[in-house]
């Protein structure tokens, strides 16, 4: 059996992986916030704003903390397209249970059916990346540590769904998103617990990117786009601010005419 290393980096990929899920879920819930103090096509743009600043932050955080993955006695590669499909994966199914939510006239049944199916879309993204590992050997999974990493799942995006429709201050918002990006890390680190490695030594090229030449730059690209739209949300205005700059128009426009 080929020994895990799950932070060959030290305590960098672990802390960096979390503050990325916690910047996306943060973005995510300010998002959904405004979506639903929305209409018509305004409330469509901020959903899908909310689901690919929480689909991306998700994916980030994973493979960066992929970057700290190691096996003793095998070089590891990732399959390009299968790592992008993972990135699409999560896009859709959070992009659904956003919107189930957004526009759901049942709050109980959208949340539900929310949560699981952006829940069981998240692990899916998990294990989808998983998939895309190639390596000298053959990785199984511990079933009982799967199973919890999924019920991780669920109930870690049913809990952000629900932040979404309840929470508004900035405060609450920045603790939910802290709570969140401690859930989905620890949705990772137990799915990744269950992966064990049998080592089979060979001389062959492995097929296939390095992280550092894919998995990093695309990391730090969808980095990039988390804070700079969070850039962009924090200096739009809200509802509230701009019914109270068109209420302090009115009487200017009065005095005008």
């Amino acid at each position: 059996m080929g020994h895990l290393d799950h932070a060959a980096l030290g305590w960098l990929t672990p802390a960096l992986s979390y503050a990325m899920a916690c910047t996306g879920a943060a973005l995510g819930l300010r998002c959904t916030v405004r979506a639903l103090a929305a209409t018509g096509r305004s409330r469509r743009n901020w959903l899908v704003t909310a689901a690919s600043a929480i689909g991306t932050g998700i994916w980030t955080m994973h493979f960066v903390a992929m970057l700290g993955f190691g096996v003793t006695g095998t070089d590891i590669r990732y399959d390009v397209p299968l790592t992008l499909l993972s990135l699409l994966v999560a896009m859709v199914v959070v992009c659904a249970g956003v919107f189930a939510v957004g526009y759901g006239r049942d709050r109980g049944r959208a949340l539900f059916l929310g949560g699981l199916t952006t829940g069981l879309g998240v692990a899916s993204m998990h294990y989808l990346g998983m998939a895309a590992v190639r390596l000298h050997g053959d990785v199984t999974y511990d079933p009982v540590l799967v199973g919890l990493s999924v019920l991780i799942a669920v109930v870690a995006a049913t809990a952000a769904l629900w932040a979404a429709l309840n929470i508004r201050s900035p405060v609450a918002v920045t603790l939910a998103s802290l709570i969140m990006g401690a859930a989905v890390s620890s949705m990772h680190y137990t799915g990744m617990f269950a992966v064990s490695v049998r080592v089979t030594p060979s001389g062959e090229a492995l097929p296939g990117a390095t992280a550092m030449q894919f998995i990093f730059p695309l990391a730090v690209g969808l980095g990039s786009y988390l804070f700079l739209t969070s850039a962009f949300v924090a200096l739009s205005p809200t509802a509230g601010e701009r019914e109270a700059s068109a209420s302090a128009q009115r009487p200017l426009e009065s005095v005008a005419h």
